[in-house]
């Protein structure tokens, strides 16, 4: 049973889209990087914050069953005063923001899969501490990335938030932007930023004799051609009015172009196929590297 801090939900409907940005709260230094982002997106969205702990209180277990009880309301007061701040913080940060909390006594994982869904956007911090400790890739970040049927921005340790104007896109070779582009495309056009579409490219190998031989020009002219159709294909006057577009194709393998890529912008946008529950390769390579927030949208086909 969830036990909830507000009754009602924090969320304003625009036809049937929900203006409600969900960050995941546990007191670690990460998760606070997280809600100072969640609360920056929420303001920039013109939406309400909601901040929500997850945990299963019965596992603050001590040796009777009457210390076991003490320790879970121990644990869940804990909770709600850690809320209670971070929501206060934000609040100071970003007077007339609506902020909301929420505790809920569930398994971590399925309690922010649910909150993300009613939500814009779920933001997480890359470690965690207490029910969430180890929130690194390979954990519960990694997770609710793999299983999450909305965008999940991972909001890496050391994340100044200053704002440079560039959002980038990476650009797989295999599946047109589609969700990822319109949402990075948005995501420029709320910060006034310039969207920077980069795809990278390594040689054509063949084995000739007892060599093998690697062809860059064929693969550097494909690359370039893709990232100049992405780029028209955008339609931004539509989606995203006045925001400058420009494509890179750089040589080099995915996740290394796309972490060099990331580390002077504001948000990297990756556009991801779920495999066996889990996330690609690339995907999963940059998550664990980055130095900027990076937004995963799952992709309705392609590959990541």
């Amino acid at each position: 049973m969830a036990l909830r801090e507000d009754k009602a939900r924090p969320t304003r409907v625009e036809g049937d889209v929900m203006t409600q940005v969900v960050v995941a709260v546990d007191g670690s230094r990460a998760a606070e990087q997280a809600v100072t982002w969640a609360a920056n997106e929420a303001v920039l969205r013109g939406a309400a914050l909601r901040l929500v702990h997850a945990s299963l209180w019965e596992r603050y277990e001590a040796g009777t069953e009457h210390d076991a009880n003490d320790s879970s309301v121990r644990a869940r007061d804990a909770a709600r005063q850690m809320l209670t701040d971070q929501a206060d913080a934000a609040r100071a940060a970003h007077p007339g923001l609506h902020v909301t909390t929420e505790t809920l006594a569930q398994e971590t994982v399925p309690a922010l899969l649910e909150a993300g869904r009613e939500a814009a956007l779920l933001v997480m911090g890359i470690r965690g501490l207490g029910a969430m400790k180890g929130l690194m890739l390979g954990s519960i970040s990694q997770r609710v990335a793999a299983h999450a049927l909305f965008p999940v921005v991972i909001v890496p340790e050391g994340a100044s938030g200053s704002a440079v104007g560039r959002v980038v896109l990476g650009l797989g070779a295999h599946q047109p932007p589609g969700a990822a582009g319109e949402f990075a495309a948005a995501e420029a056009a709320l910060r006034g930023a310039e969207l920077d579409v980069v795809h990278a490219w390594e040689p054509d190998w063949e084995v000739v004799g007892l060599s093998a031989v690697g062809d860059s020009s064929s693969a550097q002219h494909r690359a370039e051609v893709l990232v100049a159709a992405v780029t028209c294909g955008l339609d931004l006057e539509q989606t995203a009015p006045g925001v400058k577009v420009q494509g890179q194709a750089v040589p080099g393998p995915a996740a290394e172009a796309l972490v060099r890529a990331g580390a002077d912008a504001d948000l990297l946008v990756l556009g991801v196929r779920r495999r066996h529950g889990g996330l690609g390769r690339v995907a999963h390579a940059v998550l664990h590297r980055a130095s900027c927030p990076v937004a995963v949208v799952p992709l309705a086909d392609g590959r990541a």
